[in-house]
């Protein structure tokens, strides 16, 4: 039998094997209802096919799947929906991208050509499908597919996967989006093929993704948490202990990852790239080699281990506690050690680029450390959920990994905020078992373990203590609380609708 990721992504002719059987069906047949006849009135015509990929929470493994770690997501509820159809071949060559919500987002007009460069100054939400429209053109070229001259497309989309909260509705709409044009055209590709080239596509925004959230709104199965292994990508299902719910939370800070990444994203990905390579050199390997070699900090965690293996341990971070120092290094330091400027190193990355222009000095230390003790957090959390542990130890333990997790996001990666701080410690206190930052960070959402019989109580103590004074100034409606705070189990992966 072909295993789950080898398949292509599943078409259907109803709406029950993805959004079940109870309300949520319901919602979702009005949703597509409505998604067909706002195409019927900006198209004047019907959408010959959908496509939907769910957002995901991370539930443990922050900012390593870049680094070759394995990562622990499940899939949400919450998800983007890409309605299209190819264009006459007598019409305009034109790709015109609407949007359900048209009051936040303006109808985008880009030309039906593969080769078209983005205008990453000028950042519209279009992009994101010109991102999938080009990564499916690259890829059939790369296979040797003919899908003839391109033709234009008219588009709709509709996402309720809430944007900058860490859900990861930037991949939510790559992947839609590309699996919509591959549906179009006729074309089907395995899972984990679709992921490594949705994890691509989102290069073309600018942002260095690891392929988590690719990976995830693709493959995930209902019920079942993933771990997803990079290089190449592959996933197993992880079944949650069915006494717990994870809860998750919108800080209602706006994590804006594609225009802080400079600073913020992209900077991480440089700084554990120079660690790597200062470990490397400090670990005897040449310096020219290491900077040839050496991308990521898990293509030296074998020299670390052997290091801490003379120290009587087999943990990656004795290494980084000897050999990197705590207080954050300047540019001219690295360079010294590597004997190479930091342009020179990162000349083939224009994003990189952007990071030496704007950083002022490089935490290695920090970075390094997180990365190991997080990479063997997501080994730990599944050995945890198949270990022979009652439910009520099983839990406290997953829960103490999670609180674990968001103590090195926070303290040693930086990519927390004040607003996370605080949710973080109201869900402790209100009797989250664990709880932390989830997704990029710098805003966003919280995903916090509960027991199943307290996450309707806990969701009411959030409201009262986080969110009413946020409500009372103005921030949010009343009416929008359930799209930022809400119960999730596990839901299935990307799907085709044809009715």
């Amino acid at each position: 039998m072909a295993k789950h990721e080898d398949l292509p992504v599943p078409t259907y002719s109803t709406l029950e094997p993805v959004y079940g059987e109870s309300s949520q069906l319901e919602e979702a047949r009005l949703r597509f209802d409505k998604i067909k006849s706002k195409f019927q009135e900006v198209f004047s015509n019907s959408p010959e096919v959908f496509a939907r990929s769910p957002g995901r929470v991370n539930l443990i493994g922050e900012h390593i799947d870049y680094e070759g770690y394995s990562v622990l997501p499940m899939a949400i509820r919450q998800d983007t929906v890409v309605a299209i159809r190819k264009r006459g071949p007598n019409d305009e060559k034109v790709l015109r991208i609407a949007n359900l919500n048209d009051a936040k987002y303006s109808m985008c007009t880009y030309p039906a050509d593969p080769n078209q460069e983005l205008d990453l100054k000028n950042l519209k939400w279009g992009h994101y499908f010109i991102c999938g429209y080009k990564g499916f053109y690259e890829y059939t070229k790369a296979k040797g597919v003919d899908v003839g001259e391109p033709v234009g497309l008219d588009v709709l989309v509709d996402g309720t996967v809430p944007t900058g909260s860490g859900l990861s509705s930037s991949a939510a709409f790559v992947c839609s989006s590309t699996i919509a044009i591959m549906a179009a055209f006729g074309a089907s590709f395995p899972k984990k093929e679709l992921a490594q080239l949705t994890c691509e596509c989102e290069r073309h925004i600018g942002t260095q993704s690891g392929g988590m959230d690719q990976a995830i709104s693709i493959m995930a199965k209902t019920g079942f948490a993933c771990k997803i292994d990079f290089n190449p990508i592959r996933a197993t299902d992880v079944k949650l202990p069915d006494g717990g719910s994870f809860v998750i939370a919108h800080s209602l800070a706006e994590s804006q990852k594609a225009v802080t990444a400079a600073t913020n994203y992209n900077n991480r990905v440089v700084e554990c790239r120079l660690a790597a390579i200062v470990l490397a050199i400090k670990l005897g390997m040449d310096a020219k080699e290491a900077i040839t070699k050496v991308k990521t900090l898990s293509d030296v965690e074998g020299l670390c281990v052997s290091f801490a293996g003379t120290r009587g341990s087999d943990d990656p971070v004795v290494a980084v506690k000897e050999h990197l120092k705590q207080e954050p290094y300047t540019a001219e330091e690295i360079e010294k050690i590597t004997n190479e400027s930091l342009q020179s190193i990162f000349s083939n990355s224009s994003s990189s680029l952007d990071v030496l222009k704007a950083a002022k000095h490089y935490k290695l230390h920090q970075r390094a450390a997180h990365v190991y003790s997080e990479a063997k957090r997501v080994h730990a959390f599944k050995d945890t959920v198949s270990s022979n542990l009652s439910e009520e130890d099983m839990l406290k333990k997953l829960g103490n990994l999670m609180n674990e997790s968001h103590y090195s996001c926070s303290v040693l990666y930086e990519c927390s905020c004040q607003e996370l701080e605080e949710l973080v410690k109201v869900c402790r206190e209100k009797g989250a078992l664990g709880s932390r930052l989830t997704g990029a960070g710098w805003g966003g959402c919280t995903v916090s373990l509960v027991k199943e019989s307290i996450a309707q109580q806990f969701i009411n103590d959030l409201m009262e203590n986080f969110y009413k004074s946020r409500i009372d100034k103005g921030i949010i409606s009343k009416d929008d609380l359930g799209l930022y705070v809400f119960a999730s189990k596990p839901s299935s992966g990307a799907a085709v609708f044809k009715f």
